[in-house]
């Protein structure tokens, strides 16, 4: 009697997943497809904010080290969408994570870019912290770097890591915090 019991519920189950999948409610069964999932949702929302900010812009969904990645290319008004030192940049993917956490329950690492302004800031993030380690090694004091976004934090502590004869933390509280380089 059993035995009936569960092939009958694995008759249904199946029956509910081709149901799910034929209106597209089927939940991704990958990382990967939650991360394609996640650059969907993110797509869809800052396409309707790009739409009511009448501004022009093809957005690139990709997946990266685990992390959906969602950029906006190509329109004049963008640069307007970074601000100052990214600050607008930041906020804008904050809201985005927050509506991708709203439609999947789950909290976003999503990664926004806008006008290729992060792709060129982590060069010279990647350029400083390559810098200020051989400033380190040649002088044998630490240095202390200006207060940075964890974002510009862990590009400039993995471009120190890749120098032998130093190491970097963090240090103070945001938005204060900053990166140290120090000697070994």
């Amino acid at each position: 009697m059993p035995e009936t019991v569960q092939a009958s519920e694995k008759a249904t189950d199946a029956q509910s997943e081709d149901v799910r999948a034929e209106d597209g409610e089927r939940s991704p069964s990958s990382t990967e497809e939650l991360l394609v999932q996640e650059g969907d949702i993110a797509g869809d929302y800052l396409e309707r904010l790009l739409d009511i900010l009448d501004y022009d812009g093809d957005i690139d969904l990709d997946v990266e080290a685990s992390r959906a990645v969602v950029s906006i290319d190509g329109g004049e008004d963008l640069e307007k969408l970074v601000g100052p030192r990214g600050t607008v940049l930041e906020a804008l993917q904050e809201l985005t994570r927050l509506a991708v956490q709203q439609e999947t329950g789950t909290r976003s690492r999503l990664m926004l870019d806008i006008a290729g302004w992060r792709a060129d800031r982590r060069e010279e993030l990647r350029d400083l912290g390559r810098a200020t380690a051989q400033k380190v090694l040649s002088s044998g004091e630490r240095i202390r770097l200006q207060p940075m976004t964890p974002f510009e934090r862990k590009v400039v502590h993995d471009a120190v890591a890749a120098v032998k004869g130093v190491h970097s933390e963090s240090e103070g509280e945001d938005p204060r915090r900053r990166v140290v380089v120090f000697p070994q």
